[in-house]
């Protein structure tokens, strides 16, 4: 387990995935609703449960017209301005993992965050499920963002993780269709990826300011999603430097 001193205004990589690699999101909804909680949830204040206003919105069913309805996780929750525990810089939901990059904005923001979404999803999805018992594998783990190029490189990696739905071997710079990757990043609905394109999906999670400074824009991110396949596929594999920082 990694267990980083967490320091005001420092940036980590956090992951976690289900017990014994079982998925923790099962449908859209189950989606949806972590999304939502890492935007409620992420606030000094007291937090009510929002189980039943989101079942309100949410049927077990979830068809186009709710789909629609549920992404608005913003303003209309909210009845007076958040104090943030962290900035999420960046986020990524796989079917048995996610991984989120944080900024530390409070003493203990890390932890309190992390302790509010985990002990929330897992009573949503419990309840859900008509199950008992933990969801994920132990606690989180986390590694500090310290290191200017990190910035080049762990953003990438985080939004690419869903090509293991579609190029497993990516990872190892192999990969047969370029289009075909380039296409399926761009229709991933669950992750931070589309709001650093300059296309509204989850726009009011995260805090975009710093990494798009980084990227010198959405432009250059955009840009920069072909160097960084060129790189990968030229060295066939991840560089070692940042095995490190990867936490999988």
């Amino acid at each position: 387990m990694f267990k980083p001193e967490f320091v005001e205004n420092e940036i980590y990589h956090i992951y976690n995935r289900g017990v014994e690699k079982r998925n923790i999101f099962l449908d859209k909804k189950d989606y949806l609703r972590f999304v939502h909680d890492l935007f409620e949830f992420n606030n000094e204040e007291m937090t009510l449960s929002s189980n039943i206003r989101f079942a309100s919105r949410c049927p077990a069913k979830v068809d186009a017209s709710c789909l629609n309805q549920c992404l608005e996780v913003g303003p209309p929750n909210i009845d007076k301005p958040r104090k943030l525990l962290v900035e999420i810089l960046a986020f990524c939901l796989m079917p048995n993992h996610y991984h989120l990059l944080l900024k530390q904005k409070s003493d203990d923001g890390i932890i309190k965050f992390m302790q509010k979404t985990g002990t929330g999803y897992v009573m949503y999805f419990n309840q859900r499920y008509e199950r008992v018992g933990p969801l994920y594998q132990g606690r989180f783990k986390a590694v500090i963002i310290n290191r200017s190029e990190h910035f080049d490189y762990i953003p990438y990696y985080i939004h690419f993780n869903p090509l293991d739905l579609i190029e497993p071997n990516w990872r190892d710079g192999i990969i047969k269709n370029y289009k075909k990757t380039i296409k399926f990043l761009n229709s991933y609905r669950w992750s931070s990826h589309l709001d650093y394109l300059g296309k509204k999906n989850f726009p009011s999670v995260t805090q975009r300011e710093f990494l798009l400074r980084e990227f010198q824009g959405e432009k250059n991110y955009k840009a920069n999603i072909k160097k960084w396949f060129k790189e990968i596929t030229q060295t066939q594999k991840i560089d070692k430097e940042f095995r490190s920082i990867i936490l999988e």
